[in-house]
């Protein structure tokens, strides 16, 4: 049987793929913190629904609808999640795939901080620069 975070999180991952922004943030604590690390126009912290929204639709926008992310894995417990994911992503005429994790916080059934760990940065940061 699956943790509950697990299950968190991959409805969470799903609704995303999905485009369901609504079910996305029905996951997220009202005060989440997401941390986009790297140096492309991005990058920064984001705090709250809207500017976690603002985000989700600054990515989307530059990459032209495009970028998607598929689940490997998925391992959680009461407090911490880490989701392994396979990313691709368009723009102006170049493209990337990658690898990433994702770590997560989790408290009462929510989550409340994301940082994402990219395997090529520097390839991420040319991308959306």
């Amino acid at each position: 049987m699956a943790h509950p975070n697990e299950e968190l999180l991959k409805r969470g991952y799903e609704a995303f793929s999905a485009r369901d922004l609504d079910t996305v943030l029905s996951v997220f604590a009202d005060d989440i913190t997401w941390h986009v690390g790297g140096s492309s126009t991005l990058s920064g912290d984001y705090k709250g629904h809207d500017q976690v929204k603002g985000f989700f639709g600054g990515l989307m926008e530059m990459s032209g609808g495009t970028f998607s992310q598929e689940v490997h894995d998925i391992l959680a417990n009461d407090s911490h999640g880490a989701v392994m994911v396979t990313f691709h992503a368009e723009r102006g005429g170049r493209s990337l795939d990658g690898r990433e994790v994702h770590i997560w916080h989790l408290a009462n059934g929510k989550a409340t901080e994301f940082w994402g760990f990219p395997e090529d940065q520097a390839a991420l940061d040319e991308l959306f620069s």
